[in-house]
This record gives structure tokens, C-alpha cells and sequence, in this order.
């Protein structure tokens, strides 16, 4: 199995990228690969909201010229994606934000007309971190990647919350937990 990653923190050594790092390792020790995308490495603007995507119905057809569509057709390309972030006011990173909005390119029309998305069944996986509580704090993030999964008919299979932590010293300790669980959530 090819698993994309998408660290979408800004800090690569950070929480996230500690945890993210530790899944990527059991992937590997399991015989799978994975594609790491550090979204901080790649320009991806905001969606525009023109809808020209529309008119490409087999493929991510944002007109914007950035890394947007190679992106999405590495994700397009692989078994699992694994989207993970660190919490900024109870949602994505802006940097993560700003490719989740231009996910609509990859809902290539309504089911009504035979056309759904082209990530239609991709098994997916939410991993955050947050220096504060699951509770009252992460799940408007959870809420949100739900109603993504369900736009676009993606197959979640799990959200991870790696609460109240502050440093990377706290990530390194629950990382191996929370990368088991990861790894056990997409095997098939």
C-alpha cells in the first residue's frame, strides 16, 4: 500500500511532524510506502471560487498556476492519505486550509449526472495536534473533515487527536501509540 502524508504544520520537526514521522515509520516496517508532502515546501493559493474546475470533469482542473494540482494528483495516485495538522483555532493550519479549499476541484460534477469524485472510496485518515483539550477544541476540525469526506465520498477511517500537547518531548511519548492505532485504522 502507498500512503500519501500531508504534514500541513509549518514546523516540519514540530508535534505533528513527530507523530506524522513515527506512522511513517511503521508504515515502512509494515512493508508499505509512503509520499510525504510537506505542504510549507509547496506554493498552493486559496480557491478563487470561479468553478472552472468544473469544466475538467477526469482530473483536478484548478486554473490556478501553483503546486495545487500536482498535489492532488499524488493523492489521487495513492492507496491512503493521511492529512495531518496541527490545530490553529480549532481548524486546519492556513497552510493546510488553503489546499483543503481547493479540494472542491476534485468533485468533478453532482452524482445526479454520473460524476462524483475523484477520490471516490480513498481509505483516509485525520491526524491533529493540540497544545489544549480534545473536547471543546478539536471538534470543529473533526466536524469539518467529516463533511469533506462525505463531499467528496472519501472512506474516513479514523481522526486522531493527540491532545494537551505542548512540546515535542510530549509528542515523541504518544507518538508509537497514536501511529499504532493509525496504521491498525487502515489496514484493511
Amino acid at each position: 500500500m502507498k500512503v500519501s502524508t500531508i504534514l500541513g504544520s509549518p514546523h516540519v520537526d514540530g508535534n505533528t511532524g513527530t507523530v506524522l514521522g513515527r506512522f511513517e515509520g511503521m508504515l515502512e516496517d509494515s512493508g508499505h510506502e509512503f509520499d510525504r508532502i510537506n505542504i510549507i515546501d509547496h506554493e498552493v493559493m486559496g480557491c478563487m471560487g470561479c468553478y472552472t474546475c468544473r469544466d475538467t470533469p477526469d482530473a483536478p482542473g484548478c486554473i490556478q498556476v501553483d503546486d495545487g494540482n500536482a498535489i492532488f494528483e499524488r493523492l489521487i495516485a495513492a492507496d491512503a492519505v493521511v492529512y495531518a495538522t496541527p490545530l490553529y483555532c480549532w481548524g486546519f493550519s492556513a497552510q493546510l486550509k488553503a489546499l483543503i479549499d481547493r479540494h472542491i476541484c476534485l468533485k468533478t460534477g453532482d452524482q445526479a449526472d454520473g460524476r462524483t469524485s475523484l477520490m471516490e472510496g480513498k481509505p483516509v485518515l485525520l491526524l491533529v495536534t493540540s497544545a489544549g483539550p480534545e473536547e471543546e477544541n478539536a471538534d470543529v476540525i473533526q466536524t469539518s473533515f467529516e463533511r469533506l469526506c462525505r463531499f467528496l465520498a472519501l472512506d474516513c477511517h479514523g481522526k486522531f487527536v493527540v491532545a494537551r500537547c505542548v512540546d515535542p518531548g510530549c509528542a515523541s511519548e504518544r507518538a508509537g501509540e497514536f501511529a499504532a492505532r493509525m496504521l491498525e485504522a487502515l489496514a484493511p
